[in-house]
């Protein structure tokens, strides 16, 4: 076990009320457990003196106090599990539900099951919910979600399971991406993330979506939800990001509105155009300029939040299909929005965003290659004037 050789202030107090880091494991947590809620420790320093003790049982008390932790303690508690599964000791489930619907009733949370497909580049996936009928078979409701218009569309259907089956199958065969089983409560909340997303003139062309949803769940529609990607992947989220998840198909694919960044490319534009003659240095500290800039903007605010989103609800798909070290990269970037920490010098960020802007970029410039010309050049010009050689 091992304790941090740059003790500050909290980690004094922690020794001074008894702690000690040469002990064995087993007192050294229950030590720590002991003193939490005292007023003079801080459970950030108990996190941080967690991390230095191998022990499964560790992990375990970090768990529990990652339920309802905000702030520099959240993030003390993934470093601290971030350490230990670099000595081999991985996280334990969490028993903490999945979403905020405590009005569920039991009967729902054991009949009602969720199917989801992957978000593709336009951020478009469908959500089926699935819930036995008493008089036999089973009702699924069928939504298709937009992240730009909301909820496009929904419906509820009656079919056997062998029907479920096969439309699963013809689906995945047809769209060549794979549905995977997810928690209800999830799949929940993103089709009623979604209503609330949509415009009201759009609302009636997705018809009664309140009372589709009241055939198969009772309790009122959510409006927040524990994400659980943050629980299941506890010690990849306290890790950087990588840029290796840029390469993936949910990331490559994935375009930011134009609207969002066209100012930015025009800046960018501007820069390397100016009339006052800069160098190759300048010019690059001005485009870096600007993309810091895109960076602390794009990724705040409610345009943040829904890059949040999309972030968490990729880390769950690819959880579920076996990817786990880019379902923790996902996790690790959300959790970062999540918690507001500065994005602005983050590598897999400021490359996210390079990206973005380069990809609208590219797309403006083949687009005037192929638009013809309207002012010629002076060589151009002269060559337009010459007379034709006659034809004989």
């Amino acid at each position: 076990m091992s304790f941090s050789r740059d003790i500050n202030p909290d980690d004094t107090k922690l020794l001074a009320a008894g702690f000690d880091p040469a002990a064995a494991p087993a007192d050294a947590i229950a030590k720590l457990r002991e003193l939490r809620g005292k007023p003079t420790v801080t459970d950030v320093a108990i996190a941080r003196a967690l991390g230095g003790i191998a022990d499964p049982g560790a992990a375990a008390m970090l768990i529990e106090m990652e339920a309802g932790a905000v702030g520099a303690l959240r993030r003390e508690v993934r470093r601290a599990l971030y350490k230990l599964k670099q000595h081999g000791i991985d996280a334990p489930a969490s028993s903490a539900p999945a979403a905020t619907t405590p009005q569920d009733t039991d009967g729902e949370k054991k009949e009602i099951e969720a199917m989801l497909s992957p978000i593709d580049g336009e951020g478009a996936r469908i959500v089926w919910i699935v819930k036995p009928r008493v008089q036999g078979g089973l009702l699924r409701m069928w939504a298709l979600i937009s992240e730009s218009e909301g909820l496009v569309g929904a419906q509820n259907s009656h079919l056997s399971r062998r029907e479920l089956k096969s439309e699963r199958d013809e689906l995945e065969r047809r769209a060549q991406v794979k549905l995977v089983d997810g928690d209800w409560r999830v799949a929940d909340f993103i089709v009623c993330e979604a209503w609330r997303n949509t415009p009201e003139s759009r609302r009636g062309q997705v018809g009664n979506f309140l009372a589709l949803r009241a055939e198969l769940i009772s309790s009122p529609p959510p409006t927040e939800l524990t994400h659980p990607v943050y629980t299941e992947l506890a010690a990849e989220v306290a890790a950087e990001p990588s840029v290796e998840l840029l390469k993936e198909p949910e990331l490559l694919e994935w375009r930011l509105p134009d609207a969002l960044l066209k100012r930015y490319v025009d800046e960018i534009n501007e820069a390397g155009e100016s009339v006052i003659v800069l160098s190759p240095v300048h010019k690059q500290e001005r485009v870096n300029a600007v993309i810091d800039r895109a960076t602390g903007e794009l990724l705040s605010g409610d345009n943040g939040k829904r890059i949040q989103r999309r972030l968490e609800d990729i880390a769950y798909y690819l959880a579920r299909v076996g990817r786990r070290d880019q379902a923790g990269w996902a996790a690790a970037a959300a959790a970062r929005l999540r918690d507001g920490i500065d994005v602005t010098k983050s590598v897999f960020f400021q490359a996210f965003i390079r990206t973005q802007l380069g990809t609208v970029a590219a797309a403006e410039q083949q687009k005037a290659e192929e638009e013809p010309r309207l002012i010629m050049t002076p060589a151009e010009a002269m060559r337009a004037r010459e007379p034709r050689p006659r034809r004989r």
